[in-house]
């Protein structure tokens, strides 16, 4: 394999706690009760709009009608605090070093917004790891479209039979088999290996460094 395309939250770096905490000041601020860290995980992956309807929803605003609050609330506080307790799971700094000796190129591509996902990729792995990092933007369909990927596909100049998908969600597996790219599911983030199984996941690892059998 020539490329790899991670995923963020969930897959580089646990990013719960960061989440948990920003929706929760953010319904703390508009008045209603927050979230629990169990809720917030089974919330993400879908991109911020959607985590914002499930927390109002669990928080008793089922008709949304607070939604646009809501967003830009959480947009204001999740910038601050984005980075909030942030880490990368054990093994991944070693495992992605590994890859880039193995000239092997490397992206990111995340349901979180751009900004943020640049601003967190930059602050935990620094700058020269990663080829490219994308987040949600205006123009570009959120995951599991595949479009994401596919772009990915021309800026890193890879073919997708050359390319490796890498996520811990039912949406990243969906994502990896709308384009057509091999797709690797991983253990230790926000879902489990029943999930990944049901979404249609084919391989799946359960530590890092397992990833390097795959390139």
């Amino acid at each position: 394999m020539k490329a790899c395309i991670f995923d963020l939250d969930g897959t580089l770096t646990d990013t719960l706690e960061s989440l948990t905490y920003s929706v929760g000041e953010t319904l703390k601020e508009m008045g209603l009760p927050e979230i629990t860290e169990e809720e917030c995980r089974s919330f993400v992956g879908n991109g911020a709009r959607v985590l914002m309807e499930r927390s109002l929803e669990a928080a008793g605003e089922a008709d949304l009608t607070r939604i646009d609050e809501g967003m830009e609330r959480y947009g204001r506080i999740f910038d601050a605090n984005c980075t909030y307790h942030v880490t990368p799971y054990e093994g991944i700094t070693k495992m992605l070093g590994a890859l880039r000796k193995k000239d092997v190129k490397l992206a990111v591509l995340s349901n979180k917004p751009h900004r943020q996902t640049v601003k967190v990729v930059r602050e935990i792995f620094g700058e020269g790891i990663f080829d490219c990092v994308q987040g949600q933007q205006e123009g570009i369909p959120r995951k599991p479209d595949p479009a994401g990927v596919c772009q990915l596909l021309e800026k890193l100049e890879v073919t997708k039979e050359e390319c490796l998908y890498v996520g811990d969600s039912e949406v990243d597996i969906r994502t990896g088999r709308n384009a057509g790219v091999t797709t690797i599911g991983v253990t230790w983030g926000f879902r489990t290996r029943e999930t990944l199984l049901e979404a249609g996941a084919e391989t799946i690892i359960d530590m890092p460094e397992e990833l390097l059998q795959s390139v």
